[in-house]
C-alpha cells in the first residue's frame, strides 16, 4: 500500500492543478484528483500557491479545515469505489446516494464514517476495521 508523506500528498494536488492549466496529460490518480479539485472551487486558489501552502499547518483547534485532507479523503473514497474495497462499499454508497440524491453529499457522509474508522484505528493502534466503517454507514440508512 502506498503511504505518501504529507508533502507528497499535497504535491499531487499542486502538480495536478498545474498540469490541468498547462493542458498536460494526467496520470490516473491525477485525473481522480482533478475531478475532486474541480468539485471544490473553494480550494483552487490555494493550489495556485504551493510555496505558501505546501508546509502550512491547518489546525482544527484554530478553526481550520485542512483542504488537502478533505480532498485526499475524496480521492480515497473514489479509489475504494473503483475496486469495491472494502467489499460492500459500492452497495452502501449506492444506497446512500439514493437517499441523498447527490454524489458529492454522499461522499461527504461516507467521509465522516471513513474518518471515524481511521480515528478508531489510530486511537487503539490497530488496523482500520471495515466493520466500524460499515456500521457507521449503515446507521445513516435508518
Amino acid at each position: 500500500m502506498f503511504k505518501p508523506s504529507r508533502e507528497q500528498a499535497r504535491q499531487l494536488f499542486f502538480d495536478t492543478w498545474r498540469k490541468y492549466h498547462q493542458q498536460e496529460v494526467l496520470s490516473g490518480i491525477e485525473a481522480i484528483a482533478l475531478e475532486v479539485i474541480l468539485q471544490h472551487q473553494e480550494y483552487q486558489g490555494l493550489l495556485d500557491n504551493p510555496d505558501q501552502y505546501l508546509d502550512k499547518d491547518f489546525l482544527p483547534e484554530m478553526g481550520d479545515t485542512n483542504p488537502f485532507l478533505h480532498m485526499s479523503m475524496h480521492v480515497a473514497i473514489k479509489e475504494q469505489l473503483s475496486i469495491n474495497q472494502p467489499i460492500g462499499i459500492c452497495k452502501r454508497f449506492a444506497r446512500l446516494l439514493e437517499k441523498t440524491g447527490s454524489e458529492h453529499d454522499t461522499a461527504h457522509q461516507v467521509m465522516e464514517c471513513l474518518a471515524e474508522m481511521i480515528w478508531q484505528a489510530q486511537r487503539y493502534q490497530s488496523a482500520p476495521n471495515a466493520t466500524i466503517y460499515f456500521e457507521c454507514l449503515d446507521k445513516r440508512f435508518r
